[in-house]
């Protein structure tokens, strides 16, 4: 017996085609009656059928023609269509177009005799069609619109409950999915799925049309809407694991929403294809046919992430992945040119990252063979044409290679010539060409290629929608043209459109933050060096892109290198207050350099904002942002120890969306009234509350200009000049310095330093006596007050501190004072830390003190360090004995021991050896018996009540060269991290001597005739007073070693003064936070003149009525406050 089978479920038109062979008994047979039963058949064209045949007679017929007697079809019609299908098989195995005619011929005539109103006119309607699909699909019939209308006819009459409307779906999807692909209709491929989305329902489970329908939507032509994403999500979920089917479902729903990536730059949409691909990639192991297309799709997507967020990793494994991906597509693979393309790309893109010539070498070396594999009619030329023009140019832009660019012109030419108008991606070809022509204009200075070079710039632009990311290209590209022919005629005019595109450009929302940034950065500097009136706002985009660029990275470590990947922008921060300050505007200066140089910290600190205040306005809103704040935190520290690939970028989607969270409330929280700058970078009248208790110099060393900020406790800031300093006068002094301080630690105690000496007059003379002058004479700050210094670039490695004239007064009387004869000194990492510090003083708890110290480190971690245990003892011995005292040292200072006590004590002296990492400055560290203490370690621990840290170790305070956040070191994280007042150092401490000092320090601390009062905002002025008393014992680079960092609270008043109140009164006043605990400290002191001790009136507490004199005190503001008050 032989097994025909026909499409449809109902009525067959026709004896059917034959798809097996079953020998049974007519008596077997004809035993099952009326009843249906199951036939089973062998596997058909190599697949096994999921569907049993149930099979009943309605007739028996003893004729060998295949025609059933009395068929319930008319016989001519059953006639007519078997010969159709004989035409058709013998054209589908042999291509003979006069076998398709005949097809067509005998399908028409089926269709003629059956009327539309006749039950098989459907079904003929259906012949016809697929034989005329099969003809446009071989390209032998040209018309595919009544195809697909026969389709669609013969669907119209096979309503929902037919069952063969699910055969008529499937039909009609098949045809308009080629017509879109040749014709590339979007129309087509969006019906094409929704039909799909309609038809995957009503394919029965793990049969075979459901296998094929599946099949068919994953071959559909990739659609990024949200309708054909939805398809392709409903066909992965039809292939749960184990499917045969799930990676090639896998495939096609990263493919579509890498599409939509590609359309629109969501970054959630790039994610998701990556981890589709990575299971798609895990799915097919060695062997599995489809592994080449699965690695390069992967690749593919993790460089276009790269592209957007500037990762370095996903380039690197891009890289790796095209590389495993190329010996499974070897010489003669069909779609070999598409993988050295592609690894091309990833190669070019390392060049510029990483300047390897063997990268752009090998990059041109892989398009070109590409090229050969593409010959002239091969479809995929025009593409690989534009991608070896862009390997050339690439090359062209670093070595200067004439040919290259010349070649790089033709080629582009010849895609351009090979992309119909039509073509989807035709612009690309259109704004690349535009850039090489500039090029070509630069060198020849002749107008008509830059002109060219507008026109084609213009037209691609004319050929996206205004959110396509790739707009940007076009906008960047425009702007060199304008810029080009500005640089050499000169109009105005072309500047102002310059202008005006880098400002589309870096603005342009859909396409990634690192390519806007890197724009927005060309801006400024051509604004500011052509002094266009955009420059200012062109410094504030790049920091406000950067700032949301580094906001996307969850940890510490990712944020600092997202930063240093910009290292030609180290400068911005004082390039941007420089040009503040060259158009006087000194408060917008002072608020460009903070916001530049405080990224990282301001990052880190977001989610330990004190929110207080909030919470008396808004308890819910406050209640809300807290817990979001914690889990934005919980989420970054989790994903910073995930080493899996797929598991690091699911975690970082997991904390991007809690970050999309946090943002929203805080959004809400701006919208109070009071709160409108919450988070913001502060302005002017915020940051001037650092300069509270006395002014904070701000030192720019920009290539445009050096100059110090004032910023003085009220009105506006001073700018004072350093007319005859250059940054380069600047870095040479550092480097002298350097020296200065290694050949000095060669030097015996009673060898003259001569050369310190002379660095010190020079600091004097050039930079910080101007500055004492305007301190002097136009402030009005009186001697002995407190000064900030806030230095920047190559400041930061000069101690200002030291300036010295070294010169003896015209009158033999004595010696020139110095900066520190005059004020007592303190740095600031920046504004923002000094502020918050002194927020945190509110926030006081019983003092507790603990001294860590490492004389012996590990292995390979440093000479021993024969003075530690000695200066512990002395330490000990100096804490007042009314203090919580405990000492580390020896095995128990480890890494967890030095953490636990740093949580648990206000009060911390660490004596070990000490290092920063000037190219990873979050791997500095205090070096520990077991592991090292690095500043990642200390910052990621929130100490509210920690107050004061000395730092009796190496390179404490020396900061990060490679980001323009210079203030990264190991005082600064303890800084952020809750200490308000921080002793640390500029360079190797001599731990022989360092004990002098750190004796000395500790005695002007705790007073004895002070009963032991442990008071962190005297640490400056005791610093001041130790490295004076210890002139006769430390040589001069041991004293100048120490540095304060924060804050401090020592004022006097020059006048005496009368305080009578009640004690309870008088307590009161002490016990308030700040601002009157500000100008009314707990001890308050005599200032000798002679020696600069310090003579404390104990006990001020008790008296009812008691008669101070204070010596040189601070400025009238403080005076006014306190009459205000009523204390005076």
């Amino acid at each position: 017996m032989e097994i025909r089978a026909s499409y449809e479920l109902g009525r067959m038109l026709g004896a059917g085609e034959i798809i097996g062979k079953l020998q049974m008994s007519w008596d077997e047979l004809l035993d099952h009656g009326d009843e249906p039963f199951n036939l089973y058949f062998p596997p058909v064209r190599g697949v096994h059928p999921s569907l049993t045949l149930k099979v009943t007679i309605v007739h028996a017929c003893d004729n060998q023609d295949g025609a059933l007697s009395g068929s319930l079809v008319e016989p001519k019609i059953a006639r007519d269509t078997d010969a159709g299908h004989a035409h058709l098989a013998k054209y589908v195995t042999s291509k003979t177009v006069s076998h398709l005619n005949h097809a067509m011929q005998r399908f028409q005539l089926v269709l003629d005799q059956c009327s539309v109103k006749h039950p098989d006119h459907p079904s003929a309607l259906t012949n016809l069609a697929w034989a005329r699909l099969i003809g446009y699909i071989d390209n032998h019939l040209q018309d595919i619109d009544t195809t697909t209308s026969r389709f669609r006819e013969a669907l119209a009459l096979r309503p929902q409950r037919h069952p063969d409307h699910p055969l008529s779906l499937y039909n009609l999807t098949t045809a308009l999915t080629w017509r879109h692909i040749k014709k590339s209709t979007a129309a087509d491929i969006r019906e094409a799925a929704q039909l799909s989305h309609e038809l995957l329902p009503l394919c029965p489970d793990s049969t075979y049309l459901r296998r094929i329908v599946i099949d068919r939507c994953n071959k559909l032509a990739i659609d990024a809407s949200d309708e054909g994403i939805h398809l392709r999500r409903v066909v992965l979920e039809l292939c749960p694991l184990g499917h045969q089917l799930r990676p090639s479902a896998l495939r096609w729903l990263a493919e579509a929403v890498k599409a939509r990536f590609q359309q629109c730059g969501s970054v959630d949409d790039i994610d998701t294809s990556i981890q589709l691909g990575r299971e798609a990639v895990s799915l097919s192991l060695e062997g599995h046919a489809d592994r080449d297309v699965y690695l390069n799709n992967l690749a593919f997507s993790i460089k276009l992430r790269f592209d957007h967020q500037g990762k370095p990793n996903d380039l690197d494994e891009a890289i790796s992945l095209y590389e495993e991906a190329l010996p499974l597509r070897p010489v003669g693979h069909e779609y070999r040119d598409i993988l050295l393309d592609n690894l091309g790309g990833a190669l070019i893109s390392r060049f510029h990252k990483r300047g390897d010539i063997d990268d752009i070498t090998r990059a041109v070396s892989l398009r070109r063979e590409a090229l050969t594999l593409c010959p002239p009619g091969h479809p995929r030329r025009g593409m690989t044409l534009h991608n070896l023009a862009f390997a050339l140019v690439t090359r062209y832009e670093k070595l200067d290679v004439s040919k290259d660019l010349n070649e790089a012109i033709d080629r582009y030419r010849e895609s351009l010539w090979l992309k119909r108008l039509d073509h989807p991606e035709r612009y690309v070809t259109l704004f690349n060409l535009s850039a090489v022509l500039c090029s070509r204009f630069k060198q020849t200075q002749e107008n008509e290629y830059v002109e060219e070079a507008i026109s084609l710039c213009q037209e691609s632009l004319a050929a996206v929608s205004s959110l396509h990311p790739h707009r940007y290209f076009s906008y960047m590209r425009l702007q060199r043209a304008y810029l080009s022919r500005y640089q050499i005629l000169h109009d105005p005019t072309d500047l102002s459109l310059a202008i005006e595109n880098f400002r589309f450009a870096s603005r342009h929302p859909t396409q990634g933050l690192p390519p806007r940034i890197i724009e927005a950065i060309n801006w400024a500097s051509e604004a500011d060096f052509y002094q266009h009136e955009s420059a200012l706002e062109a410094y504030m985009t790049v920091f406000e892109l950067l700032d949301g660029h580094l906001a996307t990275r969850s940890s510490t470590i990712s944020r600092r290198e997202a930063a240093a990947a910009f290292h030609y922008a180290i400068t911005l921060p004082v390039d941007a207050a420089s040009c503040a300050i060259r158009r006087d505007n000194l408060q917008h200066a002072v608020e460009l350099v903070e916001q530049g140089r405080g990224q990282q910290w301001s990052l880190a600190s977001r989610l330990k904002t004190p929110v207080e205040d909030l919470e008396s306005a808004n308890p819910t809103l406050a209640h809300n942002y807290l817990e979001l704040s914690k889990r934005v935190s919980n989420a970054a520290q989790s994903s910073a120890t995930i080493t899996d690939r797929a598991a690091a970028d699911q975690a970082e989607t997991e904390y991007r969306r809690l970050t999309r969270q946090w943002e929203a409330v805080v959004v809400e929280i701006r919208d109070l009234q009071a709160f409108s700058r919450f988070l913001l970078p502060p302005l002017y009248g915020g940051l001037q509350m650092a300069a509270r208790q006395g002014p904070v110099i701000i030192l720019i060393a920009s290539q445009f200009s050096c100059n110090a900020i004032i910023i003085p406790t009220s009105g506006d800031p001073y700018d004072v000049p350093f007319p005859s300093v250059t940054l380069a006068d600047l870095n040479n002094l550092k480097d002298r310095f350097a020296r200065a301080i290694r050949d000095a630690s060669k030097m015996g105690p009673a060898e003259s330093r001569t050369d310190l000496i002379v660095l010190s007059r020079i600091i004097w003379d050039e930079i910080m006596l101007p500055i004492v002058n305007v301190l002097e004479h136009v402030l009005k700050i009186e001697r002995r007050s407190r000064i900030w210094l806030c230095p920047t670039a190559a400041f930061t490695s000069i101690p200002l501190h030291a300036a010295n004239p070294f010169l003896t007064k015209a009158d033999r009387s004595g010696k020139e004072p110095c900066l520190e004869d005059l004020y007592i000194c303190s740095y600031t990492p920046t504004l923002s830390a000094l502020i918050r510090s002194r927020q945190l003083m509110k926030k006081r708890v019983p003092p507790s003190f603990v001294a860590i110290g490492q004389a012996q480190p590990g292995t390979g971690k440093g000479k021993a360090l024969l003075a530690v245990d000695s200066e512990l003892e002395l330490v000990h011995k100096l804490v007042p004995a009314t203090a919580n005292r405990t000492t580390i040292s020896g095995d128990a200072a480890t890494r967890a021991g030095a953490l636990e006590a740093l949580q648990q004590n206000t009060w911390v002296h660490l004596a070990c050896h000490g290092k920063q990492d000037r190219t990873q400055p979050y791997d500095s560290h205090f070096v520990m018996r077991d592991e090292h203490l690095t500043l990642l370690d200390i910052m990621e621990r929130d100490i509210p009540h920690a107050e004061f840290a000395f730092l009796s170790a190496c390179h404490t305070a020396v900061g990060d060269e490679e980001t323009p956040d210079e203030v990264i070191h190991l005082a600064a994280g303890l800084q952020f991290s809750g200490f308000k007042s921080v002793i640390g150092t500029l360079w190797e401490v001599d731990d022989s001597v360092a004990k002098h000092v750190v004796e000395a320090f500790y005695k002007y601390m705790f007073n004895m005739k002070e009963d032991g009062v442990m008071d962190c905002t005297k640490a400056a002025w005791a610093l001041n007073c130790a490295t004076h008393a210890v002139k006769t014992k430390v040589p001069l680079e041991q004293r100048m070693v120490f540095i304060h960092i924060a804050i401090s609270f020592s004022y006097t008043l020059s006048c005496f003064c009368q305080l009578e109140c009640s004690p309870k009164f008088m307590h009161s006043i002490l016990l308030q936070p700040p601002p009157l605990l500000e100008y009314l400290p707990d001890s308050m002191s005599r200032v000798s003149q002679a020696d600069s001790r310090l003579l404390v009136i104990p006990s001020i507490l008790q008296a009812a009525s008691v008669q101070v004199l204070l010596y040189h005190g601070t400025s009238t503001n403080h005076r006014q406050h306190n009459q205000r008050q009523g204390l005076v």
